[in-house]
């Protein structure tokens, strides 16, 4: 069967978790543990995309420090090809994620600026055009901001064109474009956003709102694994993944089996939850 190529656009940084190790005291010091890692949708669909015997290529953008360094060779590492621009004066985007001594949420540092402020200007590089003309299929996520997002779907017409949005807020700024993609993988709290009716709570009035709204399918996934999918004619769910599983991880597995002719939900249940290379953020719901 003939390898797809796919072209991720989007993240790739560096993410630090820290961890109480005790209970948290606000404005106080709080024993803890701390660890990095290199994450970002496009990264990790990417390199799952790999690891299911399809060729990925990755452009991102980040700096010309140490950490750049590390992405870069983590990359490499997963057999991607890499197509990021690179910014000698520049500081690596970042993430810092706070967590309790109960894996909760207690506040995240997004340190990822470089891309709100680079990406629509690598939309008119030759570069990308030729990038996007040489792939079967093409995925992004909501690192990019809206005005890159709706350049690309410009580029890639007539090809499918892919989305990841694990936030609930940068969701947002594929608001405008679902009419242009073949697949919208998110979270349950995004899909909520994204209808525009914060007061839904059924998953079928949900799709039903984003249906009408142009989306022709989208990925649903909950915090405990609970995976939904639905096109323009159905609503399906699959057996719960492991909550560790990645909505990055789910959307790379997806995708390769949608490129080799799978239907959806044939598509949907053929992803393994052994195929996620690691956990990078904590599936459940962060504290109030």
């Amino acid at each position: 069967m003939k390898s797809s190529r796919i072209l991720a656009i989007g993240g790739a940084h560096i993410i630090r978790h820290g961890r109480i190790t005790g209970s948290f005291t606000p404005g106080e010091f709080n024993p803890g543990v701390m660890r990095e890692d290199v994450g970002g949708d496009a990264f990790n669909a990417a390199r799952i995309v790999i690891r299911h015997g399809d060729s990925a290529s990755l452009i991102s953008v980040r700096g010309g420090d140490v950490v750049g360094e590390t992405v870069s060779c983590a990359i490499a590492a997963e057999g991607i090809s890499d197509l990021s621009v690179i910014f000698l004066d520049r500081k690596t985007p970042s993430r810092t994620v706070l967590l309790d001594s109960d894996h909760r949420l207690i506040a995240e540092l997004d340190d990822t600026a470089l891309y709100d402020l680079v990406f629509p200007k690598q939309m008119r590089r030759s570069k990308m055009r030729e990038a996007v003309a040489q792939s079967d299929a093409i995925l992004c996520d909501a690192a990019m901001p809206a005005a890159a997002l709706e350049k690309l779907a410009t580029l890639a017409a007539g090809k499918p064109l892919f989305a990841i949005a694990e936030s609930s807020t940068r969701i947002l700024r594929f608001a405008n474009l679902l009419p242009e993609l073949a697949c919208l993988f998110m979270k349950r709290e995004g899909a909520i956003v994204l209808s525009g009716d914060r007061g839904k709570s059924e998953i079928a009035s949900i799709a039903e709102e984003l249906r009408e709204r142009g989306l022709a399918c989208g990925i649903i996934m909950e915090d405990d694994g609970t995976t939904v999918g639905f096109d323009r004619k159905s609503l399906f769910s699959i057996r719960a993944l492991d909550p560790a599983y990645s909505l990055a991880a789910l959307a790379g597995a997806t995708i390769v089996a949608l490129m080799r002719g799978l239907p959806m939900r044939e598509a949907l249940s053929a992803t393994s939850p052994a195929q996620e290379p690691g956990t990078h953020l904590p599936a459940r719901k962060p504290a109030s």
